[in-house]
């Protein structure tokens, strides 16, 4: 579920950049409590796009990723939350 405007906008529009290059799941839950990532991407094999015309973020999407984007600069606690998030998805995977 999405709090904010931007946080919605910025889901989609990352969801449109990153789609012909691989998977984007938005709003992904991870387990242990239930929580969201705000963008799961995977790349796809053999990308029907150019990602160098994303600059960063094509370099980004090079490699399986999940991002959060934010308004405003995250303060400490978001930015925690956001590496807690990202163990907590890859023990996840480790599992399987």
């Amino acid at each position: 579920m999405t709090r904010q405007p931007h946080d919605q906008f910025a889901k989609q529009y990352l969801e449109e950049l990153l789609s012909p290059f691989g998977k984007v799941e938005v709003s992904r839950e991870v387990t242990d409590e239930v929580r969201q990532v705000d963008i799961l991407f995977s790349p796809a094999p053999s990308p029907n796009a150019d990602l160098q015309s994303l600059g960063l973020l094509g370099r980004i999407a090079t490699t399986a990723s999940l991002l959060g984007p934010f308004r405003n600069q995250p303060s400490k606690t978001e930015v925690r939350n956001c590496h807690f998030l990202k163990t907590a998805h890859y023990g996840e995977i480790s599992k399987n």
